[in-house]
């Protein structure tokens, strides 16, 4: 294992989008918006209705590109432009990030419109951007450089926050008037780091070219070809099917965790500042947590690695579910639920990696976020639901502990060497 292999120019720019991207992720989808949907686009409505109407616009957004990803894959793969892709649904999260700062209080309904659209631009990139691991790196080196990009991701967006955190909290150092002032310039602050460091990746990350690229209009209908081919022949992968179940199931939990624990915070009446404060928390520990679990995939294999962060996940959850209280244990399940996330969530892109056609990544790829999408559309109305019909929210981040349980018992059933032979047998076929 060699880890100057990061030092290289296009794994660094391929990272520093996961630096550009965290910023959403962070001071908009998990911290900022919650907060502001509940207490000023919304306010005046009881926790429950916001919950159910934040899960509505989660699960909106992660449903169209869930539908869309396969197709888009299918299609970028054929015409040769993943990169294109990827900044297109980069420029459409960056235009409607900007666009929050412009909903007036008590406009619900626009703000979870534009942040809807704002999440398509964010899920949709990402889509793209996973299937160019395989352009900067190789197989041998996956779960490090993997790591490698959460991490990045977790520091760039961690930083952006930690200033927009200090905005709200002094908004007189910024000439700002007031905290709702503050929160509103985060959205623009977010937009203009998404796009600026978005930049490196323009320059110097380059797709491996497509052997029989075509025109748009050929790619589409090669593109969908190939992809009504894949589903035919996709039972042939048997680990892979193995392996996108389990991952539907546990990425569910993780999905949820991150958007809506600010949102069960507000309900057990946690002061905003101090749940900002435990996901900077998060964001700070997660990223050696990141690097150290890519080196531990190195090590011990992804698989192995994916179990431990999933039996994390799984107690943390039960946990929070019946003991937590006071914000002292929120900042103790931030500090856990950290040491695990990036991990679970690289590690588990590696492995997907070590396990598909080497020559149809996008399309696959595609498969894997739209399973990805399709959880988070699971878990926040699954959330919302019960906290809707049950007015528990301590019932409602316990209904997620299971999918932790059963991802775990799927996923010890993939044998992951068996796995990168059938995905070697299959290439050129479809």
């Amino acid at each position: 294992m060699k880890t100057r292999v990061l030092r290289d120019r296009p794994v660094l720019a391929w990272a520093f989008y996961d630096w550009a991207n965290s910023a959403y992720a962070t001071t908009i989808m998990a911290g900022f918006f919650p907060v502001f949907f509940s207490q000023y686009w919304s306010s005046g409505i009881s926790g429950s209705v916001t919950t159910f109407r934040l899960g509505i616009a989660n699960g909106s957004a992660s449903l169209i590109i869930a539908l869309l990803a396969p197709i888009l894959g299918a299609i970028s793969d054929r015409g040769g432009s993943r990169m294109r892709f990827l900044f297109t649904f980069a420029a459409l999260g960056v235009v409607m990030s900007s666009a929050l700062y412009f909903v007036e209080q008590g406009q619900w309904q626009y703000a979870a419109i534009i942040y809807a659209l704002a999440t398509m631009g964010f899920a949709g990139s990402n889509v793209f951007y996973d299937s160019l691991l395989v352009d900067i790196s190789t197989k041998e080196n996956f779960s490090l450089v993997s790591g490698f990009g959460y991490a990045m991701g977790y520091i760039g967006g961690g930083l952006l926050f930690l200033l927009n955190v200090l905005m709200t909290l002094h908004p007189d150092w910024f000439g700002l008037a007031d905290a709702t002032q503050a929160v509103r310039v985060s959205f623009i602050t977010v937009a203009v780091w998404w796009a600026v460091f978005s930049i490196p990746a323009m320059l110097w990350v380059r797709e491996t070219p497509t052997v029989d690229k075509r025109s748009s209009r050929q790619a589409v209908t090669a593109g969908l070809k190939q992809l009504t081919d894949t589903l035919k022949r996709i039972r042939s992968l048997k680990n892979l099917v193995l392996f996108l179940v389990a991952y539907w199931l546990y990425i569910d939990g993780v999905n949820t965790i991150v958007k809506m624990a600010v949102d069960f915070g507000l309900n057990l009446n946690m002061a905003p500042g101090d749940l900002m404060k435990a996901l900077l928390l998060t964001q700070f520990v997660a990223f050696p947590a990141a690097l150290a679990f890519g080196l531990l995939g190195n090590r011990i294999g992804a698989k192995r690695g994916i179990m431990i962060g999933i039996l994390v996940y799984f107690v943390s959850t039960l946990w929070a579910g019946m003991y937590l209280n006071t914000i002292e244990e929120f900042y103790a399940l931030a500090v856990t639920i950290g040491l695990v996330q990036g991990g679970v969530q690289s590690l588990s892109r590696a492995l997907y990696a070590s396990i598909i056609p080497s020559d149809k990544t996008a399309e696959f790829f595609g498969f894997y976020n739209m399973l990805g999408k399709f959880a988070a559309v699971l878990g926040p109305f699954l959330v919302a639901g019960v906290a809707l019909f049950t007015e528990n929210s301590r019932l409602a981040i316990m209904a997620i502990a299971p999918l932790f349980l059963f991802g775990a018992i799927v996923l010890s059933l993939v044998d992951v060497d068996k796995g990168g032979r059938e995905a070697d047998a299959l290439e050129g076929k479809i």
